[in-house]
């Protein structure tokens, strides 16, 4: 189903990004008595090859539905990410962008028995599935005993990021936290785009505004990041510190759940 988008928060992405460049960064000339934070409205404009006031009607929030050529100008214009890409097109176009789904309120979610029982296969490798909120779905014994007893937990805390941000446990089991937590509150962040309208996501990110300064602080900044495998350093209870590598597999039959498993590669060095 195709939805309209989020106008403000697209105007406030683009504010962004526009105050974090330089002249210098996109090779204007500088000058000596600039009052704007970052580019102008209009260099902004030029460099895209849109009006002065179409752009100016973007960032104010208005409900203009830019084409994909325009969204594609202003990134490059702006300078963004392919993370950040994904987030234009999303708060542009909302379920209409590839990898975005329904923004009607969702159903509670039901995991398939054959992944449950594949994530119990995977011991002694941690595993888990987090659902289309990050609620955690499905853990192994492994994955319980790295992170946080997830069964044990109330159903409304079996979230990933409200566990990232709200637990003390988070704090030590990822030995670079804050760096691992705004990675986080990125990826959660373009996921949380793609469903606008969902009243689940909007009562998490209110409870995780009110519950942690950090999210306080950098939600404002629509930092965003894709989600993909790699490595993480990890504090095990008993082990202590190791490298982790971890692959992330979408399922097939609800692209909405995510299957994620870890691997001890060697000591933090």
């Amino acid at each position: 189903m195709a939805v309209s988008g989020d106008p403000q928060a697209l105007g406030e992405l683009l504010r962004s990004r526009r105050e974090r460049l330089r002249p210098g960064d996109v090779g204007l000339p500088g000058g000596s008595r600039r009052r704007t934070a970052g580019l102008r409205r209009e260099e902004v404009a030029l460099l895209a090859n849109v009006s002065a006031t179409y752009y100016t009607f973007l960032e104010q929030g208005r409900p203009v539905r830019p084409s994909t050529q325009v969204l594609d100008a202003l990134a490059d214009a702006l300078r963004m990410s392919d993370a950040e890409r994904q987030y234009l097109r999303v708060l542009a176009h909302g379920g209409e962008d590839p990898i975005g789904t329904d923004t009607v309120a969702a159903p509670a979610e039901w995991l398939d028995p054959g992944v449950v029982a594949l994530v119990q296969r995977l011991e002694p490798f941690p595993t888990i599935v987090k659902g289309r909120r990050w609620d955690v779905l499905a853990s192994n014994s492994a994955a319980r005993e790295l992170f946080t007893d997830w069964d044990a937990l109330p159903g409304d805390e079996r979230n990933l990021v409200r566990w990232m941000f709200t637990a003390p446990r988070a704090r030590e089991a990822y030995v670079q936290w804050e760096p691992e937590a705004r990675a986080m509150l990125g990826r959660f962040r373009l996921t949380a785009a793609r469903h606008p309208d969902d009243p689940g996501f909007e009562a998490l990110i209110g409870e995780l505004k009110q519950d942690s300064e950090e999210v306080r602080r950098w939600w404002p900044r629509h930092d965003v990041m894709t989600v993909g495998s790699g490595t993480k350093k990890l504090r095990h209870p008993t082990l202590g510190p190791l490298d982790y590598s971890h692959v992330v597999l979408q399922l097939a039959d609800n692209p909405d759940q995510i299957l994620v498993t870890y691997s001890a590669v060697g000591a933090v060095g």
